[in-house]
């Protein structure tokens, strides 16, 4: 059986990190030996099955915490980066890491999804961190969240940006869709894409390539079809799960992620990131772009109601 490329978004016991954003619930909590041990377990046997894995993958760690403080995952991810059939292993990371062991991965398929915490590190020492990646070649997109007392932050850190870096913006989640038009537009200015974000989009009964894809893993290999939605489709462990992956609708009312709604194909996403889908890597962003999009995906959603 011919397989479709497929991501993974893996999230194992882990929930340590080293900041202490106030809109994260796992800010400063610090694993025990027990639950470092059992994420390790559970990581290098996600790792030995998906370099066993028959078809073209992708993988992305999503921990709850900080995991490239944690050499198991450094490990992981040069490993994966050599398999041939793993076309990007992805981590979201604040960088906080020693990165001298990228060179010993494959950088064609290496990649970071790298956030800046205004208050959490010096802008210096983690511009710092991304010359690192710059010099060695590695592929990467910056990002941030829109806190208000943040604004400030997000321009000082464009301009000290190459400006080949892409610098994504979020939405904080209590305030997306209540930006004032002139704090979008601000906004906007620096992410092009940013007003994509900053809506919640009806998702209920809507074709999402999530559960067909992509899918969300867990330490003990249970996958859901993202994040967002409950149920089990099936373990990756069994040796029939491929047959659970296959095109389904969305069963959530909304989708306000960028990791869910990105797998919308009336968003159609995909060509906004050439530089890579995964990490999130736009190249020349369009807000010209974004807006086409949202208006499509609004026009779609008109039709569907209309024809119900």
């Amino acid at each position: 059986m011919s397989l479709k490329p497929l991501t993974i978004l893996w999230r194992g016991p882990l929930s340590g990190c080293n900041y202490d954003c106030a809109y994260c619930p796992f800010a400063k909590r610090k694993d025990d030996r027990a639950t470092l041990a059992k994420d390790a377990a559970a990581l290098a046997r996600f790792t030995e099955w998906a370099k066993a894995w028959p078809g073209p993958l992708s993988v992305f760690f999503t921990p709850w915490g900080e995991a490239l403080i944690r050499k198991p995952y450094r490990d992981a991810m040069i490993a994966l980066s050599h398999a041939p059939h793993i076309e990007t292993v992805a981590i979201q990371t604040n960088l906080s890491c020693r990165l001298d062991w990228i060179g010993e991965a494959d950088l064609s398929r290496l990649a970071f999804w790298a956030t800046f915490h205004p208050g959490e590190t010096p802008r210096a020492a983690f511009l710092k961190k991304v010359e690192q990646l710059e010099s060695q070649g590695a592929r990467y997109s910056i990002g941030i969240v829109a806190l208000r007392e943040h604004f400030d932050a997000i321009e000082s850190l464009r301009r000290d940006l190459p400006p080949s870096a892409y610098l994504w913006i979020n939405a904080e989640s209590r305030i997306r869709g209540e930006y004032t038009p002139e704090e979008v537009d601000r906004l906007a200015q620096i992410d092009p894409y940013f007003e994509i974000n900053n809506r919640i989009y009806p998702s209920f009964g809507k074709s999402c390539g999530a559960g067909e894809t992509s899918i969300s893993v867990d330490g003990d290999g249970t996958a859901k079809r993202c994040h967002f939605t409950q149920g089990s489709i099936g373990n990756i462990y069994d040796v029939d799960f491929a047959a659970s992956l296959f095109p389904r609708t969305c069963p959530a009312e909304v989708c306000k992620c960028h990791i869910g709604y990105v797998n919308l194909p009336s968003l159609d996403m995909a060509p906004l990131f050439p530089g890579g889908f995964v990490e999130r890597r736009a190249i020349a962003p369009s807000r010209a772009a974004a807006l086409q999009r949202i208006a499509a995906f609004d026009a779609a959603s008109q039709v569907s109601s209309a024809g119900l």
